[in-house]
């Protein structure tokens, strides 16, 4: 009886290891919309200036799209949906003369179980000057 049993337990594990049973496949995530900066109001600031704040007008903005400066991501507010953002930009930020890179990330959306979704876009970054 034992040996019965264990020639049964061998014949199921072969068959369900010829089914060929692997995951299912996935979709990788399709391309976002991407964000574009037609303004950033104000365009400069006088370095050694308070904390401001920073308006980008742009399209395509989605409403948790946020604003990066210099690379670092800031506070975001949507103000007008999928055109004006808003966000305050420290004083330390703007202590010395230079320039700085202002983009728009809209985030990635997720996929389901088997992948899918949307991959995050960002803008084309947008200089804003501190004289």
């Amino acid at each position: 009886m034992k040996i019965a049993k264990t020639v049964f337990l061998v014949a199921l594990v072969a068959a369900g290891m010829a089914c060929g049973y692997s995951k299912p496949a996935t979709t990788p995530p399709t391309a976002g919309t991407t964000p574009t900066i037609t303004e950033l109001a104000p365009s400069s600031m006088t370095h050694g200036m308070p904390k401001f704040v920073l308006t980008v007008n742009g399209t395509r903005f989605s409403g948790n799209a946020t604003i990066y400066w210099n690379g670092t991501a800031e506070t975001t507010t949507a103000v007008a949906p999928g055109t004006q953002l808003m966000t305050t930009i420290p004083a330390t930020d703007i202590a010395t003369a230079g320039t700085a890179a202002v983009t728009v990330t809209n985030p990635g959306t997720p996929g389901g179980p088997y992948g899918g979704g949307t991959s995050a876009e960002t803008s084309a970054p947008m200089t804003f000057t501190i004289n």
